[in-house]
């Protein structure tokens, strides 16, 4: 993999000034940058969503197949809503003051049947130290009938995306528990990318391997066994539950990235961006719904992205209130601050950037 580089010496002043507004905040307010008790209420009810409904379902008490089927959905709620609120801060180092609890939940993410040592390279290395780089930010890699950047091969078959890519982002999840992980962990290898410093890549295969044998045994076996439907709609019901979580997923963090206004620069052949970082997230990032509190609330504050991008070590709660100062002061340097008025407006945005992506357009 390609060193990348930025220019720190370019424009720094904007990214110095906030990072002092910032830091005042919290002083003044004498509040810490960590989790609150939103955070640990949204976690516990997220928790519930997704094992109260499998708790229920293993029992034997519910025999209904569409009570069953509900029960799945739900379960795939819950399953993003866990995975926005409580592993993504948790990974982030965010969720607690205390580094052994962040770890521990971040290990959250064996339950939805992913692997957090190549979560971590894929998005807190890759996708926030190169936003939109491409061949950097895995986010925005091509999967063949899917164009994401302006730079990647062009199909005739991109010209419908714009219509079945909705598809595709429901498999998101399912692309966690059975290929992906074992696709990164073996690239990686051959990149000879440092995952872990105390495990050889054999031992992080062993412990892929294990957890996926974990978490199908729990989450699908079981109910396999214990559920009192035919066995073929157990399947299907658990497929459609992570067809749910994956769309969430995806059309939460897509729409972020993938937008008529983002910027996709590319490294010179030093492999340097002529850019300065915080500058760079500027311009790669968008935000959306900025007023709608409760959705905000139950997102996990990931509607707010450019405050995210550039202050991933600070937990989400707190995202809504630095956001004035991070626009403010973004606008005092005329630089962007991108954000859609509402979440609907997003997914529309999103969805004319695949159709012009799609025809071959280039932002």
């Amino acid at each position: 993999m390609t060193r990348i580089r930025f220019t720190p010496r370019k424009n720094p002043e904007f990214i110095r000034e906030l990072r002092e507004k910032v830091k005042s905040y919290f002083e003044e307010n004498k509040i810490s940058t960590y989790g609150n008790s939103g955070i640990y209420i949204k976690s516990a009810l997220m928790s519930v969503l997704y094992f109260l409904p499998f708790l229920a379902m293993l029992s034997g008490a519910i025999s209904n197949v569409w009570i069953i089927l509900t029960c799945w959905i739900i379960m795939g709620i819950g399953m993003a809503g866990m995975g926005m609120v409580l592993m993504h801060d948790a990974n982030h180092g965010t969720w607690s003051r205390y580094s052994w609890l962040n770890n521990l939940l971040g290990r959250s993410l064996y339950l939805f049947g992913g692997f957090p040592t190549t979560w971590k390279q894929q998005h807190n290395i890759q996708h926030h130290g190169f936003t939109n780089i491409e061949g950097q930010d895995e986010d925005i890699k091509s999967v063949g009938l899917l164009r994401f950047s302006p730079h990647q091969p062009l199909k005739k078959i991109h010209r419908f995306q714009h219509y079945y890519a909705w598809l595709f982002y429901g498999l998101m999840t399912i692309s966690w528990i059975s290929i992906k992980d074992f696709k990164q962990i073996i690239r990686y290898k051959k990149e000879k990318v440092n995952l872990n410093t105390k495990k050889s890549y054999d031992r992080l295969m062993f412990d892929l391997i294990v957890s996926k044998i974990l978490y199908y045994g729990i989450f699908l076996i079981l109910p396999l066994v214990l559920v009192p439907i035919a066995w073929y709609w157990t399947l299907l019901f658990f497929l459609i539950m992570h067809f749910v979580s994956g769309f969430l997923l995806t059309i939460i963090f897509q729409t972020a990235h993938v937008m008529p206004d983002s910027a996709y620069p590319l490294p010179d052949e030093k492999g340097t961006v002529d850019n300065n970082w915080a500058i760079h997230q500027l311009s790669t990032t968008s935000n959306f719904s900025p007023n709608g509190r409760i959705f905000s609330w139950l997102i996990g504050g990931l509607n707010y992205q450019v405050e995210h991008h550039l202050f991933p070590n600070i937990s989400h709660v707190h995202y809504r209130k630095i956001s004035r100062l991070v626009k403010n002061t973004a606008q005092k340097y005329e630089l962007p601050y991108h954000s859609q008025p509402s979440f609907v407006r997003a997914v529309w945005e999103h969805g004319k950037m695949l159709r012009m992506l799609g025809k071959g357009g280039t932002v």
